[in-house]
């Protein structure tokens, strides 16, 4: 049930048809892991946030700094310093009492991965590097939860949407990450964000589109983007979507 603040709070998913009093009940009931509290966590985060997702984990090893904010909107001048996963919990507070935030001050690696991912019904991926991407994929796929997983560039972005346990509408498996990207590039080949530089409002725009993707998930609306590739070019502000299928 809804106390009178949540039906207050939630007024405008209650009357949309597609989410109303049941799809709102699957997002309250919802465990959500954020992998990452940087520019995609932010936006994503506040957005599963303020529409009532009910427990939201978030893992992340690092602390607030100052060059940080330029994208990282949920933290601010007064958090430099403190770690981002507390950043991330008071930020949710404020926004929502009504959500359960658990920090995980650590990096996601292969000896605690699937006794975090397990402890969650949906996993969305914001992180920075690809060891943390495969990882999370491929245990995401032996544990049988859904990824939502998105990256950016210095001006373009991508998202997708991976149920490679399940199959379409057809009886054919869906694909995963690596029918997508088989293999992690070479360490270095590609710079970081610190080199290479990133305009703050792409992540911004990916980490709300990839909170899209994880309501649609959790109430079953609308066509997730599985076997789909999303293509952000905020230069052009172009969005192209590519299909990939499951390796043979």
């Amino acid at each position: 049930m809804f106390s009178p603040d949540e039906i207050e709070r939630y007024a405008r998913h209650l009357v949309l048809p597609e989410v109303g009093g049941p799809g709102q009940q699957k997002l309250k009931a919802a465990r959500v892991l954020v992998l990452g509290a940087g520019g995609l966590g932010a936006p994503l985060i506040q957005y599963l946030a303020a529409a009532g997702v009910g427990t939201l984990g978030i893992v992340d090893d690092d602390v607030v700094a100052l060059s940080n904010l330029q994208r990282q909107v949920f933290h601010d001048t007064g958090c430099v310093g403190v770690a981002k996963v507390e950043s991330a919990r008071r930020a949710v507070a404020r926004l929502n009492p009504h959500v359960r935030v658990e920090t995980h001050a650590l990096r996601l690696d292969a000896g605690n991965a699937d006794a975090l991912i397990s402890a969650y019904d949906v996993v969305a991926d914001g992180t920075d590097n690809f060891e943390t991407r495969f990882l999370a994929a491929d245990r995401c796929e032996a544990l049988e939860r859904p990824l939502v997983t998105a990256a950016v560039g210095r001006f373009d972005g991508s998202l997708t949407t991976l149920l490679p346990f399940a199959a379409n509408a057809e009886g054919v498996a869906n694909p995963g990450y690596r029918d997508l990207f088989p293999q992690p590039p070479p360490p270095g080949l590609l710079p970081g964000c610190a080199e290479a530089g990133i305009l703050g409002a792409l992540t911004g725009i990916l980490g709300s589109l990839q909170a899209a993707e994880v309501l649609k998930v959790i109430t079953g609306i609308g066509e997730p983007l599985v076997g789909r590739l999303l293509l952000v070019d905020a230069l052009s502000m172009r969005f192209e979507t590519i299909r990939y299928k499951r390796r043979k």
